[in-house]
């Protein structure tokens, strides 16, 4: 049986998350998060993607990607291919890095994409792993608040206007507004 095609067209949203095969982690240090923040940041450059959220857990990550040009699959092929390779040159291991391919799926932007973004930084609150999603280095939430710089790429715009017109308004702490 063939798998279905996945629904792609410019401006689409994508809610998009894969896990670790056999569940297993995905990301074991620092080093392996910001390989695949750096692989991220690239395809969001070459395929003029737009990044509102993204959350990395030990055996899974979230991302929010907005796709101009509707070219979901050509990039995430690229970002769990790439990474995959990395990592398995790194660690010395051979084989799938993740669970069958990525799930995608199409979310609105004025309905549900600001709950998503929430539920996306809170992952690691949720899990145990912190108290506050202020405490997690890897997700949007401290780029997004302006505590930190964040991932290259990162598209805060939209989600903080939603809050107010400047970052300050929105509750973070610089008054600059960044998409790539």
């Amino acid at each position: 049986m063939t798998r279905p095609l996945r629904l792609a067209f410019p401006g689409a949203i994508y809610h998009v998350t894969s896990r670790g095969n056999a569940r297993a982690a995905i990301y074991t240090d620092d080093a392996d998060r910001t390989t695949f923040l750096a692989l991220l940041t690239q395809m969001v450059h070459r395929y003029h993607w737009l990044c509102h959220a993204y959350c990395l857990m030990d055996n899974h990550y979230h991302l929010l990607i907005e796709t101009p040009e509707g070219n979901v699959s050509q990039g995430m092929r690229q970002v769990n291919g790439l990474y995959t390779q990395d990592f398995n040159r790194r660690h010395g291991h051979v084989g799938h890095v993740f669970q069958g391919r990525y799930k995608a799926i199409v979310v609105e932007k004025d309905s549900y994409l600001l709950v998503l973004c929430r539920y996306l930084v809170l992952n690691p609150v949720r899990a145990g792993m912190v108290r506050t999603a202020q405490e997690y280095r890897w997700s949007s939430y401290r780029a997004t608040a302006g505590f930190d710089a964040g991932m290259t790429g990162l598209c805060t715009d939209w989600l903080l206007a939603q809050f107010g017109g400047e970052r300050a308004e929105a509750g973070g702490v610089s008054n600059e507004l960044t998409c790539w």
